[in-house]
């Protein structure tokens, strides 16, 4: 197929099932959707790929020159640059803090200064005993 045509990454997008699958990899729109059953990977890496530059999931491979050889008869054309999002940053959910037994906090602050306080006046308390014993 001619490579002419130009696509946007919105109508690449739309081809993201097994019965109609295009990936966009270098610049370059291919329809997989009759290599999904022959990639050795299985039909969810390419499919996990969709609506996406592709290009990084497909150099991080590492495929052959056959493989990169037969990219040429999936061809349809180009994608369209300005359409692709240049940087994703990954944004982790908010979540709220994890209190497992719904303490107040204030109890929590409270009991993080009196355990280590209680734990030093034992201490002192067993140090001063066992000193006045052996006197």
């Amino acid at each position: 197929m001619s490579s002419s045509k130009v696509f946007t990454l919105e109508e690449v997008a739309k081809h993201n099932t097994k019965d109609d699958c295009w990936l966009i990899i270098a610049g370059k729109v291919y329809n997989v959707t009759k290599f999904l059953e022959d990639h050795p990977g299985g039909d969810d890496v390419l499919l996990s790929s969709t609506a996406k530059d592709a290009t990084d999931d497909f150099e991080d491979v590492g495929h052959s020159t056959t493989a990169r050889a037969m990219m040429d008869e999936y061809l349809v054309g180009e994608i369209d640059a300005t359409t692709i999002p240049t940087k994703v940053t990954y944004t982790p959910p908010k979540q709220p803090h994890y209190n497992q037994d719904k303490t107040p906090e204030f109890i929590i602050k409270i009991l993080q200064f009196l355990v280590p306080l209680a734990i030093l006046g034992l201490a002192v308390a067993v140090r001063i005993y066992t000193k006045s014993e052996s006197a």
